[in-house]
């Protein structure tokens, strides 16, 4: 029965065999995709995938319709400045909102 020591030899034996035989293949291998690349004209682009961020686009290609424009609700009488209803409410509406409403005629 071999000792523990033996066989840790034997393991970087083993190992140093097997990086040597990867080695020489890798090569191999890497001989026969450059062949092929120049075969076929291909670049190291073309076998990369783009990267893209973002979101994917959509899968129709027609133009997002633009959206109409909300009128304005409520308005602030100091400054003038207005709010459509939607979205986070300004600081100025409060808590009552009645006394901002834009009356329409």
């Amino acid at each position: 029965m071999a000792t523990y020591k033996q066989l840790l030899a034997e393991k970087e034996k083993i190992e140093a065999q097997i990086a040597e035989v990867r080695a020489s293949e890798i090569a191999g291998v890497i001989e026969k995709i450059k062949s092929l690349m120049s075969e076929y004209e291909l670049t190291a682009d073309d076998l990369a995938p783009k990267r893209r961020r973002g979101r994917p686009a959509s899968s129709e290609k027609t133009a997002a319709t633009p959206r109409a424009e909300v009128p304005p609700k409520y308005q602030d009488p100091k400054t003038g400045a207005t709010w459509s209803g939607r979205g986070r409410a300004p600081a100025w509406l409060g808590k009552n909102r009645e006394k901002f409403l834009i009356i329409e005629a």
